[in-house]
């Protein structure tokens, strides 16, 4: 899927996906072809399952 599609996905404005692809500062996977950057939707899932957390304390 598209950075904007990821974004919408995950709930993150696509700026912050960008932010977070360039530092790699929450290792989400992405597929870079080219110029062209791409997620597959079974790495978002595994990556929200990876992060989910049960603390209550926000």
């Amino acid at each position: 899927m598209t950075p904007r599609d990821a974004a919408v996905y995950i709930g993150v404005k696509i700026n912050t996906l960008a932010v977070w692809r360039m530092t790699n500062k929450y290792g989400l996977p992405f597929v870079k072809l080219g110029k062209v950057i791409r997620y597959r939707k079974t790495d978002l899932d595994e990556w929200i399952n990876k992060n989910v957390s049960t603390d209550r304390a926000e």
